[in-house]
């Protein structure tokens, strides 16, 4: 990252965590563009300036968070200002909401949630790894932002390398000029992409920047 930053690379991280839990991740690389978080629910600049943000309707929140519950899984739910975990702050109404998420490992448990919210077409349906579901309003993703992200950059997606390993991450994989699946990435992303790198434990995303950008 550090040799493609040299060049003039523009290099961004695109996350399904809150700008709490990934600044510090992009600071530490010494990134100077922009940062996508919550799956691209927010676009900031590394100056910390929101550029977008998308927003969960509060009462599909609470209807996820109580139906999460019935079934007997874990959740999250990311605000603007912090992630909850499994219960709802006495003040959810006040607050402003980013992205629903939920986890088991029992399959036939997920499956129903995913029927379930499958009905309502105004949310975007995705998972960090095999065993969670992660939900943004319609239409708001990693490709969504970058799209975005490119647009102020000057350039198109056409000249984007994308590198991930799960379902939040495909549509940007399918739109970037090159996308690439890390070695360990599920199998649907692997049959997606351009490319199939390293595991993520193994130097991956370095080994596809030094066989692509330099």
């Amino acid at each position: 990252m550090k040799d493609a930053l040299e060049k003039g690379v523009h290099v961004v991280l695109s996350t399904g965590r809150w700008l709490g839990n990934s600044y510090p991740y992009a600071e530490e690389l010494g990134l100077t563009s922009y940062l996508i978080t919550v799956n691209g629910g927010q676009i900031w600049t590394m100056d910390k300036e929101l550029v977008e943000e998308h927003l969960l309707e509060t009462k599909k929140l609470e209807q996820m968070h109580y139906l999460a519950r019935e079934m007997g899984v874990d959740s999250w739910m990311v605000a603007t200002d912090g992630v909850f975990r499994n219960i709802l702050p006495n003040d959810y109404l006040e607050r402003k909401w980013l992205k629903f998420g939920c986890h088991t490992d029992d399959a036939d448990k997920l499956e129903k949630i995913i029927q379930e919210l499958s009905h309502d077409d105004t949310l975007e349906l995705t998972n960090s790894m095999p065993n969670n579901i992660e939900v943004n309003p319609i239409g708001v993703h990693k490709a969504s932002a970058l799209r975005k992200v490119c647009a102020k950059l000057g350039f198109s997606m056409e000249n984007v390398l994308a590198c991930g390993d799960s379902l939040n991450d495909m549509k940007m994989i399918q739109e970037a000029g090159i996308g690439v699946a890390m070695g360990n990435a599920q199998e649907a992303i692997k049959n997606a992409a351009d490319y199939v790198t390293d595991h993520h434990n193994h130097d991956g995303v370095g080994k596809a920047i030094a066989k692509f950008v330099l």
